[in-house]
């Protein structure tokens, strides 16, 4: 736990050994919770001197127990595991989640602005996307206390990856693998992770003096997910295998795109080498022993959960801007060497 931030239930939990929703269950005086565990939760937040959330007399004053989630899709793998730290910390502090689905982000105004979710909820988690200022003035003119996740801006609450130095490291780590002729699959142009990812990797070959080499960049057509399927790294891996001369390593901006570009090269000439990277490290990734850059998923959710209980509870705390680094995650994918490419 750093030592210049607040201690936070995400902190008390992973010291005391239990859940966060064993920690809420313990200053909420719940029954369940056994006399040896409450001791040692007790013992932890006061060793770390924490104070629980007021809950008890918030809950007197809201007026929906509901918060709503901005998301711009559903079923990523990435939102699925993010989503189940939030739903522990918020359920347990009594508050149902309402999922709301934004099909187009670049266009995240106009779904923002339905009657169905503006001041009906008490607080509002908005993920991965960039909101409009205009949408942003509203909120704060409604008062509904707001936190950004896997996104930020100045005036709010943020929690996020640092995806530059994220996709930075792992290009690096395929150019100490000797690797110089390296291409990259992403996402949609429009993603705000996939353009960032974009420049960490762009980034890393100008900072070591190799060429970018654009036939070598493929994006996603413009579909589902943003591009964040296996659909789309299966066929940008089959678009760049077909290249008359194709790169030794592939840096894919997600986990599940990584998934599909592997199906399309065992799918391919057998003899046929290429070293592949992802980003997220999905439940998934392990089984295919895919290196990739972890992403504190289960943490940043935590977090973001609890400082908007905070905001709920004290509206006038100054903004926080918490960034994360992901890690390198080492496996087999990445241990093909440059001089082993056949053309």
């Amino acid at each position: 736990m750093k030592s210049d931030l607040p201690p936070t239930i995400y902190d008390i939990a992973r010291a005391a050994k239990v859940g966060i929703g064993t920690v809420s269950r313990v200053f909420n005086n719940h029954p369940s919770v056994s006399n040896d565990t409450r001791s040692r939760v007790l013992k932890v937040a006061s060793r770390y001197n924490y104070q629980p959330h007021p809950m008890a007399r918030g809950l007197a004053r809201r007026r929906t127990n509901a918060i709503l989630v901005y998301l711009p899709y559903f079923t990523s793998f990435f939102f699925v595991e993010i989503l189940q730290s939030v739903q522990s910390v918020l359920g347990d502090a009594g508050f149902d989640l309402i999922l709301h689905g934004v099909k187009h982000p670049g266009n995240a105004a106009e779904s923002m602005q339905k009657p169905t979710t503006r001041g009906r909820v008490d607080g509002i988690l908005f993920f991965s996307m960039k909101m409009p200022e205009e949408v942003l003035k509203e909120y704060e003119r409604l008062s509904i206390p707001l936190v950004f996740v896997d996104t930020h801006h100045p005036a709010v609450d943020s929690y996020f990856v640092e995806n530059v130095r994220g996709s930075r490291i792992v290009t690096e780590h395929l150019i100490e693998k000797g690797h110089v002729d390296i291409g990259m699959l992403n996402a949609v142009r429009d993603s705000s992770p996939a353009r960032e990812r974009l420049k960490g990797f762009r980034d890393a070959l100008k900072e070591h003096d190799l060429p970018v080499n654009p036939e070598w960049i493929i994006h996603a057509p413009p579909g589902p997910l943003d591009g964040f399927t296996k659909e789309s790294g299966y066929h940008a891996m089959k678009q760049l295998l077909a290249l008359p001369k194709r790169p030794t390593a592939v840096v894919v901006s997600s986990d599940i795109q990584a998934i599909g570009a592997l199906e399309a090269v065992r799918e391919g000439n057998p003899k046929q080498k290429i070293a592949i990277t992802g980003f997220d490290d999905i439940d998934l990734a392990r089984y295919f022993e895919l290196t990739t850059m972890r992403q504190p998923m289960s943490e940043m959710g935590a977090l973001a959960a609890n400082r908007l209980l905070e905001r709920m509870q004290h509206p006038g705390l100054p903004p926080i801007q918490r960034s994360f680094v992901p890690e390198l995650i080492v496996r087999k994918t990445s241990a093909v060497k440059a001089v082993e490419h056949v053309s």
